[in-house]
C-alpha cells in the first residue's frame, strides 16, 4: 500500500515507522526540514514542502496514494490537505488527526474525510472503558459511513448471558463485528453465545446508540 503522510512531526513520524514496519510504501512532507535533519525516517521518502499546496501534492504523484493521512498539529492544515486529497487528486482514503476536539464536527466527508481520528476522544474511551460496564463507549468516528465504532461490555449479570447472536436483535444499521474474550478476538458467528465480561465492538450511527444500549443491555 502506498500511504502519503502530510507532517513529520512526532505523530507523523511514528505513523511512518509503524507503516514502514508493515512492509507499506510511505512518503512522508513536511515544510520544515529540520525536522529530517533531526529525526530521520530513513526508509520513507522524506520530502521538504506544504502539503496545503496543489503543487506539492501534485509532485508528489497524490493520486497514486491508497492512503493519505494529515497528520499534522495544526487542524486547519489537516482539512485542508484532506480536501485536496480527494477532491483534486482522488484518494480511495483520507485519515485526519483532529488536534483540538471542538473541531471535530468539521471532519468530515466535506472536507473530503473519510475518517477522523481524535487522540483526546481516543485517551477518554480509554479511560472510560477501563472503569465503564454496561456502557456505550464511543471509540471512532467513521465518516465516509456516518457511523461510530463503540464499545460495550456486558456486565455480570447480563441477560444476555448463553444467549447465541443470532437470538438477538440489533437496532437497524447497527453491526456486531467482534466479540473481545479474555484477550481473544472471537467472530460473532450465529451460534457462538455471549459470556459475561464479553467486550462487543459495534459499528452503528449515533442516532442508533440509545437503542443498541436497550438490545444489549436491556436483553
Amino acid at each position: 500500500m502506498r500511504v502519503l503522510v502530510a507532517g513529520a512531526g512526532v505523530v507523523g513520524r511514528s505513523i511512518a515507522r509503524e507503516l514502514l514496519a508493515n512492509d507499506h510504501h510511505v512518503t512522508l512532507v513536511d515544510r520544515r526540514a529540520a525536522v529530517f535533519d533531526r529525526d530521520a525516517v530513513t526508509d520513507a521518502r522524506q520530502i521538504v514542502g506544504d502539503a496545503c499546496e496543489l503543487s506539492v501534492l501534485d509532485r508528489l504523484r497524490a493520486e497514486e496514494s491508497d492512503v493519505v493521512v494529515a497528520a499534522t498539529g495544526d487542524d486547519k492544515v489537516n482539512l485542508v490537505v484532506s480536501l485536496l486529497a480527494k477532491t483534486e487528486f482522488a484518494v480511495p482514503r483520507v485519515v485526519a488527526r483532529v488536534n483540538d476536539p471542538r473541531n471535530e464536527w468539521l471532519f468530515d466527508d466535506r472536507w473530503g474525510v473519510d475518517v477522523a481520528v481524535s487522540t483526546p476522544r481516543l485517551m477518554v474511551s480509554v479511560v472510560e472503558e477501563a472503569v465503564a460496564v454496561g456502557d456505550v463507549i464511543r471509540l471512532m468516528t467513521l465518516r465516509r459511513g456516518g457511523v461510530n465504532l463503540v464499545s460495550v461490555t456486558l456486565p455480570d449479570q447480563t441477560p444476555l448471558a448463553g444467549r447465541p447472536v443470532s437470538r438477538v436483535r440489533l437496532p437497524r444499521d447497527a453491526a456486531l463485528v467482534a466479540i473481545l474474550r479474555g484477550g481473544r478476538v472471537i467472530t460473532p458467528e450465529p451460534d457462538v453465545p455471549f459470556e459475561p465480561g464479553d467486550e462487543l465492538l459495534v459499528v452503528a450511527p449515533e442516532t442508533a446508540e440509545e437503542d443498541l444500549s436497550s438490545a444489549i443491555l436491556g436483553g
